[in-house]
């Protein structure tokens, strides 16, 4: 039994899983959507909300809370005893980070939650027929605020 068991492990390990909604997170941010199976979708949806919350707040300690759930990229094309090894500018994503911050975050800044929408497609993927959908950003211009009350006008008393 399963219970209190949270979470698909879509048959990984834990530092795998965590690559995967890493790597994941950081195509969506530049692509905007990205096609993927239905569970990994789902995975990934509470990943990359957590994320755009963090980076909400835009400053620093903002920056450096998405640094450690974003984490290093690969350092594999990279010698190990070089300068550029030591120096984490040059590992980092500093791409996804700019677009994050610059242009993702601010678009939800008046939002509450639920930056994200899954999208089940009717196609199946080739290799082992798994079924895929797409995870995209909502556009919050399109969503409709609620309209703010209207303040109560009181006539002026004549006396």
């Amino acid at each position: 039994m399963r219970h209190l068991k949270a979470g698909r492990k879509l048959n990984r390990n834990s530092s795998h899983r965590l690559a995967l909604n890493r790597n994941l997170s950081c195509a969506l941010i530049e692509h905007g959507r990205i096609t993927t199976t239905v569970a990994k979708a789902k995975e990934l949806r509470p990943f990359i909300e957590r994320l755009i919350t963090i980076a909400r707040a835009g400053d620093l300690h903002a920056r450096r809370e998405a640094v450690t759930v974003l984490g290093p990229m690969s350092t594999r094309g990279i010698d190990s005893k070089s300068e550029a090894a030591k120096n984490p500018k040059t590992w980092l994503r500093p791409n996804v980070y700019k677009k994050l911050f610059n242009e993702v975050a601010p678009k939800f800044v008046g939002h509450p939650g639920g930056y994200t929408r899954i999208l089940k497609i009717h196609q199946r993927r080739i290799g082992d027929g798994s079924e895929l959908a797409i995870i995209e950003f909502i556009n919050p211009e399109l969503i409709a605020p609620k309209p703010a009350p209207a303040p109560k006008v009181t006539a002026p008393a004549n006396a």
